[in-house]
């Protein structure tokens, strides 16, 4: 110990000793700094919260503002206990197209020229003119944004009973498939206009719920080609009842449900009192927005007194107006309706079709 003592009095040993003593540390300690750093178990270090998607939170007082504004009455108007319009129906869920938007729907069926402009026209310019009707539809009210729609007539109504008997005829899954794809390319909807004969909802819904299913697919049903007598389609004009459009609302509503999806739309077209019956029974649900669409041809005063005879005394929800480029310009007609005249009407109309 004598002679550790008298070593350990050299400074230079001194120096050597405290650093031996530090490096030892070092190689002691350092690892278990390194490991706790780098090697600690993931499951046991904290998840960082994940922000919460923003939840739309429906403005009821907006929607009820923007509802009297379309509603279109003047001042001098009957007072509101005497308006049809606009109508008490249940508010929609978030995400609905109406009534913020306007959809401008070009209608037809790829395999006929002589069924509207879907058809008529190559891809590029039946888009080109789609574009042109939204731009005019804006430019005359432009607090409305629109939305282009690709009106496909999925199922068309036959004169010949065909192998099932009910006098129609289904569009294979590629010509929807075009219609969704060319839809797409406008970043527009697809609404599928069914014809279905002497068939029903029940039977024929179903066959097209993978595409009803999908969130820009919606539907449309056309009356007149419902029959509900012995006559074939295109001899006398068919009908829906509510309990039809009903049903049909309701087998939406049930999709939106299942598939978390925005509020379906429902255009039922009509130009007289049969075609709809019993429309004050028809519900408009949270989940399936309901238009009543003025389908008639003729010169403008016609058709817009078709307008005030069976859209506007049967209030349901929504009102839309058919345009017919050919047939709407047959004599005595000398021109087209155009937005700014619509735009008068009371409802003004959140559906616009062109065929």
């Amino acid at each position: 110990m004598k002679h550790l003592h008298l070593w350990l009095r050299k400074p230079s040993v001194v120096i050597f000793f405290i650093g031996a003593l530090v490096l030892l540390l070092g190689m002691v300690i350092l690892p278990f700094a390194f490991a706790t750093t780098y090697d600690s178990d993931p499951s046991t270090e904290p998840v960082p919260e994940k922000k919460k998607p923003a939840v739309e939170v429906f403005n009821k007082a907006a929607y009820d503002a923007r509802m009297e504004a379309i509603a279109n009455y003047a001042s001098n108007t009957p007072t509101t206990t005497e308006r049809l319009w606009p109508v008490q129906a249940a508010y929609p869920n978030a995400g609905a197209l109406l009534p913020n938007k306007r959809i401008i729907a070009y209608y037809g069926n790829f395999y006929s020229k002589n069924m509207g402009v879907l058809g008529e026209y190559p891809e590029d310019v039946m888009l080109a003119k789609l574009k042109e009707e939204q731009r005019r539809w804006e430019a005359a009210d432009p607090a409305t944004p629109t939305v282009p729609a690709i009106n496909y007539i999925a199922i068309t109504a036959q004169e010949n009973p065909g192998k099932e008997g009910k006098y129609l005829l289904r569009m294979p899954d590629t010509e929807i498939d075009k219609a969704l794809e060319i839809a797409k390319k406008v970043n527009g909807i697809v609404i599928l206009d069914i014809q279905i004969g002497f068939s029903t909802l029940e039977h024929e819904l179903p066959m097209l719920e993978k595409y009803l299913a999908m969130p820009n697919v919606h539907l449309g049903l056309d009356p007149e080609f419902h029959m509900i007598g012995e006559e074939s389609p295109g001899h006398v004009i068919g009908s829906y009842d509510a309990r039809d459009i009903n049903y049909a609302a309701e087998y939406l509503a049930n999709l939106v449900r299942e598939h978390n999806l925005p509020p379906k739309v429902i255009i039922v077209h009509r130009f007289t009192q049969r075609m709809v019956t019993n429309a004050a029974l028809i519900k408009p649900l949270p989940e399936v927005q309901i238009v009543m669409d003025m389908d008639g041809w003729g010169p403008p005063a016609k058709k817009i007194n078709t307008y005030k005879q069976f859209i506007y005394p049967e209030p349901v929800q929504f009102t839309g107006f058919k345009i017919f480029y050919k047939n709407d310009l047959k004599p005595p007609s000398t021109r087209l309706l155009t937005p700014e005249d619509l735009l008068e009407l009371t409802p003004q109309p959140l559906f616009i079709q062109y065929q």
